[in-house]
């Protein structure tokens, strides 16, 4: 069973987050989730989720939204969790949204909670980082951030529409951008509509 971490930040677009965890798990993979205090924030507001920042609560409020036990959730500030060591074999981390702070922390190696820590191990581990930047405009310091981790050889997918396959519904355009995560993570899956030419 493939096992993927998955970061949620404080950026908009927390319906990205929950599609992607929902077809994760669809493809039985083990997902391994750490939430900001802003994500949670923005989770709550965008998604109307009621998520309290404890642990044993929000854990039990997951697997009943999700109906699964294949969810882990961590506490960003505990920098010693499993998945802060590159000894825990884990198949690639997607952090969806991710805000500007938290890619400026990746980007300089900050680790100043367990989602930066556990992009740092991705980063010295040469495993698989997605981040799905959820921005504009940007600014000179997001693109030198951004650059900077495309150099280190991360998948920046920013969170931009696609409309060639003539979507119908939000539902759609985040599957559009879903999907191409998944392509990425290697996970086979015909979330959306491909371009055929």
């Amino acid at each position: 069973m493939k096992r993927i971490v998955v970061g949620i930040t404080g950026a908009s677009g927390s319906c990205y987050a929950k599609k992607l965890i929902e077809y994760l798990l669809l493809s039985e993979v083990e997902v391994h989730l750490v939430i900001t205090k802003a994500g949670r924030e923005v989770i709550n507001y965008e998604l109307e989720w009621t998520l309290s920042g404890n642990m044993v609560e929000d854990q039990s409020y997951l697997n009943n939204l999700f109906q699964t036990s294949f969810i882990r959730l961590y506490d960003e500030a505990h920098i010693g969790a499993s998945i802060a060591s590159g000894s825990v074999p884990m198949d690639g981390m997607v952090v969806i949204p991710a805000s500007m702070g938290t890619v400026s922390g990746i980007a300089t190696g900050r680790s100043i909670n367990l989602l930066e820590r556990s992009a740092d191990v991705m980063l010295k581990e040469k495993r698989r980082l997605i981040l799905v930047p959820r921005e504009t405009p940007f600014n000179e310091i997001h693109l030198n951030n951004l650059l900077t981790l495309a150099r280190m050889g991360v998948d920046i997918i920013p969170a931009m529409p696609a409309f060639y396959n003539h979507p119908q519904s939000i539902d759609d355009l985040v599957d559009n951008l879903v999907g191409r995560v998944l392509d990425h993570l290697g996970i086979d899956q015909d979330v959306y509509q491909r371009w055929e030419g």
